[in-house]
């Protein structure tokens, strides 16, 4: 499913970017000319996304006629990677034509990902000695969903449900039409009773109505330090407790020291900056 979804992403961008066609590199560059390309890293990063923009480049080949052979690939560093500023990612050598219609979303690709991976990097950083889990969530950008939840991966945090086909979890606006979070769970325990149950809170008071109406997961939303230390006491050895709302990287050590067993963090994804990397021509062949 991911993979055709992928494609699909990639054609479409393909598409938006290239059209009819690169009128510039159409007059510039011989049809038949190959070129030696270096994918630079401008700053310090976390590598994720190599593997989709080989993808990439490989379905941009069958749109140019070519075979998807014809790009070669050499790559000095694995995703997962701390790069620094100034080294050469990856070189690659085939229709030059090919690169340079490819460059564009090639990059914005790898520096989304990469920031992503990069910043995730810190927040799993800032808890690596407390047994805390750092997910992420469902703010991701539209149709790129599989690829940024690869990268939070890639980074040493963790993913969160993928979508809401695979994962139960109750939120205010369900409370407010099912009038209690007693009754949210009551009717989700009754629906789905192979699938464990998550329910967000906003209290104590609904901290304990959750266990007592038998949730598996509650998710803290937006407490502050003390109450998240009061509901973690309470919860103990009952139910499990996600963090969420509001997490930063000033805030997430003081809240993983509470004794929560997940926290969640939209800021993975929805305020990842873009890295700094670039793609050169470095040999006309």
């Amino acid at each position: 499913m991911y993979t055709s979804l992928i494609d699909e992403v990639f054609r479409i961008a393909i598409l938006e970017d290239i059209g009819k066609g690169d009128i510039t590199s159409e007059v510039i560059v011989p049809e038949q000319c190959n070129a030696v390309a270096q994918i630079i890293c401008k700053e310090n990063l976390i590598l994720a996304g190599m593997p989709f923009v080989k993808r990439f480049f490989s379905i941009l080949s069958s749109a140019f006629g070519l075979q998807p052979d014809n790009l070669c690939f050499e790559e000095y560093y694995r995703d997962g990677d701390f790069i620094e500023k100034g080294n050469a990612i990856a070189t690659l050598k085939g229709n030059a034509r090919l690169l340079l219609a490819g460059e564009r979303t090639a990059l914005n690709l790898l520096q989304r990902l990469s920031g992503i991976a990069t910043l995730t990097g810190e927040f799993v950083k800032k808890i690596k000695d407390i047994p805390v889990k750092i997910l992420d969530t469902r703010k991701t950008t539209p149709g790129l969903r599989f690829m940024e939840k690869y990268a939070v991966r890639i980074a040493g945090a963790h993913n969160h449900r993928f979508a809401l086909y695979d994962a139960v979890l109750i939120k205010d606006n369900h409370i407010k039409i099912a009038g209690s979070v007693r009754e949210a769970v009551f009717k989700a325990k009754k629906s789905c009773i192979y699938q464990k149950i998550e329910i967000e809170v906003k209290s104590i008071e609904e901290l304990e109505e959750a266990i007592d109406a038998g949730a598996d997961i509650v998710m803290l939303d937006n407490m502050n330090i003390e109450t998240m230390k009061k509901a973690v006491a309470i919860a103990k050895g009952r139910v499990l407790l996600e963090a969420s709302g509001g997490v930063n990287l000033e805030n997430v050590r003081d809240i993983a020291l509470t004794g929560v067993d997940f926290i969640s963090a939209g800021a993975l994804t929805h305020s990842a900056r873009a890295v700094d990397i670039s793609m050169k021509i470095k040999e006309v062949l």
